[in-house]
């Protein structure tokens, strides 16, 4: 089993290249400080004319996320540092028709083979088009390289990650006229197609740090700055089995007791809150207090209840399944105490490691 420590890290981060940047090894738990991100730009209107290339290859990484946090279901996010994520490589190609784009090459860990090279059926890919289509990008063709460094069906936001890190390469290859705002449109292109319209992945992989989706009809999404000097540490730990989103969602119940959704809703305005203060205490709390959806996936995934427990009795503030599963993400303020938290879960026994090392 592999635990690692995350600290939220900052936005997604792009750079011209034509090697893609080193992923760290994840064989043994670690823990990196919380880190603050400066607010997001205003929101820029989309360029409609034919814009050309300012370089001719982007590479772009962007970071895993954890969704939901418990009672935020669909609606809060947070993106996390350590350096796993998708990193993405677009490139102006002559051999590729104008207008459109091409999937030349995947990799990653072993499951990135099973990822389709049709753009059409392609998290990056479809992302990628989004992001052309807003640009008006028509008198080049681009081809574009996905490396894979969350593991598919993780609850890391994988196919959010893609997606972002290939809707800001676009981007930044015509000079960065997208907005913020304009990027998670891009890949919610993306997570529609594959897991359903939410962005509480996509929008924190873009933004960095903590988010809240306000809207989806007008779309709104909010930063929420968790204070600069207070510690925050997640602890991440995976089964080595995927857990489809779409599976999981099926677990949902179709209807929702009117008493569960008031103890839900005052759960989640309390992690808000302690987002804002920097409270880990009443963030895992809160976190914990799930009455929703934790109960019908958290039997789906081999281990969950055992690791809960162990975390929290170890000294965690909380601990919940991250996204759709199978990660389960615990919160702590003490660096040594995440790494406690970490060495006390791997003595379980009851989860494998997930997270793949670069191949």
């Amino acid at each position: 089993m592999a635990t690692v420590a995350f600290s939220v890290t900052s936005p997604t981060q792009w750079r011209r290249a034509h090697r893609h940047r080193a992923l760290p090894s994840l064989t043994r738990p670690r823990a990196i400080r919380c880190s603050s991100v400066s607010k997001a730009p205003a929101v820029t209107a989309a360029a409609t004319a034919d814009p050309s290339p300012v370089f001719r290859s982007v590479a772009a990484f962007a970071p895993a996320t954890v969704a939901n946090l418990g009672p935020g279901f669909d609606f809060l996010g947070c993106a996390v540092g350590g350096g796993l994520g998708d990193t993405v490589t677009v490139s102006v190609d002559p051999t590729v028709a104008p207008g459109t784009l091409s999937i030349a090459d995947v990799s990653g860990c072993a499951a990135a083979a099973k990822l389709s090279r049709n753009p059409l059926w392609n998290c990056a890919g479809i992302a990628g088009i989004a992001a052309m289509r807003m640009l008006g990008v028509r008198s080049v063709g681009l081809s574009l390289s996905l490396h894979k460094g969350l593991p598919l069906g993780s609850g890391l936001g994988s196919s959010a990650a893609s997606a972002a890190a290939a809707a800001l390469a676009v981007s930044e290859l015509f000079g960065g006229r997208l907005s913020p705002d304009e990027l998670v449109l891009a890949g919610l292109e993306s997570e529609k197609k594959v897991s359903g319209y939410h962005a509480d992945n996509v929008g924190p992989s873009i933004l960095g740090g903590f988010v809240l989706i306000r809207s989806y009809d007008p779309f709104e999404i909010i930063r929420l700055e968790f204070p600069a000097d207070r510690e925050l540490y997640f602890v991440l730990v995976g089964p080595e089995f995927e857990a489809p989103t779409k599976k999981m969602r099926e677990a949902l119940p179709a209807d929702i007791p009117m008493k569960d959704h008031v103890r839900n809703s005052s759960q989640a305005a309390a992690l808000v809150a302690a987002v804002l203060q920097g409270n880990v205490r009443v963030l895992g709390s809160a976190m914990s207090a799930d009455g929703i959806v934790e109960p019908r996936r958290a039997p789906l995934i081999p281990g969950m209840v055992s690791v809960k427990k162990a975390a929290i009795d170890s000294g965690a503030f909380g601990c919940t399944i991250s996204g759709a599963g199978p990660t389960a993400v615990a919160v702590t303020n003490d660096e040594e105490k995440g790494k406690e938290i970490g060495l006390i879960e791997l003595e379980q026994g009851l989860l494998e490691a997930v997270l793949c090392k670069r191949l």
